[in-house]
């Protein structure tokens, strides 16, 4: 791997974050300081955490990162569905993008603790 530019999953990731920032602008304007700067930062959160962890020197910490990444995949979930429940959006089409990064992160794990050094 040259990269983290190389990986499906951080692109797929970048698309969601640039998805994310597309809906979220159309929340009310004083979420701004709430669920608008929450959503967006654990948005950001996946590609990051997966940029920063193929750049660690130990397929451990790899792993770790792209744990970090998983866990703000739940993060949106759980704001995508509150959105939904304040009607700040209509059922959102980002959840099988969603789930899509959820199952390559989850294959990227399983394939990294696979891997032998």
């Amino acid at each position: 791997m040259k990269s983290h530019k190389d990986l499906d999953v951080w692109n797929k990731a970048m698309e969601l974050t640039e998805n994310i920032y597309s809906l979220s602008a159309g929340f009310p304007k004083e979420e701004k300081y709430g669920l608008i700067s929450q959503i967006r930062r654990a948005a950001v959160s996946i590609p990051s955490n997966i940029a920063e962890g193929t750049a660690r020197n130990s397929k451990k910490e790899f792993i770790q990162f792209l744990y970090i990444a998983l866990g703000s995949v739940s993060e949106i979930e759980t704001q995508l569905l509150l959105a939904h429940r304040l009607k700040y959006i209509k059922d959102s089409n980002l959840t099988k993008d969603l789930d899509s990064v959820r199952k390559m992160t989850v294959g990227l794990i399983n394939y990294m603790k696979g891997k032998n050094a």
